[in-house]
């Protein structure tokens, strides 16, 4: 034990202690290759954390590239949808063209009488009315209907003792619904006795 060097240290209140300044830097050797490791794992796991982050960041841009490729897909087919829908609809109006054509020339001709070329109308009407329904389209029926302004559209007002306030009189312009929805409400005269 004589080769051992003692270190005294003294403090500010003035008490001395000695230490083993062999067992010191043993300690100080030990912490140093504590701290060596604690640094190495703390680099792996930097690393580990950078490869994860670096995964999930790519799977964020294919995630973003494919509901972009969605959407663009989506828009195409919605196109192609509302293109293949206008197509049907003209497509059921054609003999709507042809009759009105036929009922042109009819009524040029020779042997024309108003009430041939009224039947004619007739029909194409009916036909039309049955090419529209076909597409979703139906009247507003408003006889003997009370007003409602979700479907009709007041332009006058008309007294008549024998129909309660409120209920239609006259309807000016028919109204109509597409799915469900007024596209075009009924223009209509209201019983006003007050």
């Amino acid at each position: 034990m004589a080769d051992e060097k003692k270190v005294t240290i003294n403090n500010e209140d003035g008490d001395s202690a000695e230490i083993n300044a062999d067992l010191a830097a043993e300690k100080i050797s030990e912490d140093i290759q504590e701290e060596i490791s604690a640094g190495s794992e703390f680099a792996t796991e930097v690393e580990n954390l950078k490869t994860e982050l670096a995964a999930k960041n790519d799977r964020l841009l294919r995630l973003q590239a494919d509901f972009d490729n969605f959407r663009k897909r989506s828009a195409k087919e919605k196109m192609e949808l509302a293109a293949m829908i206008e197509q049907s609809f003209l497509t059921d109006l054609l003999p709507l063209l042809d009759n009105l054509s036929r009922a042109s020339e009819a009524a040029e001709g020779e042997n024309s009488d108003a009430e041939t070329l009224r039947k004619g109308i007739e029909m194409i009407k009916q036909e039309t009315i049955s090419a529209l329904g076909k597409h979703g389209l139906e009247s507003i029926d408003t006889t003997d209907k009370m007003f409602d302004p979700n479907f009709h559209q007041a332009v006058g007002t008309v007294q008549d003792e024998t129909k309660e306030d409120g209920a239609i009189a006259t309807e000016f312009q028919r109204g109509y619904m597409a799915h469900g929805k007024v596209i075009r409400p009924s223009m209509v005269q209201v019983v006003n006795n007050s």
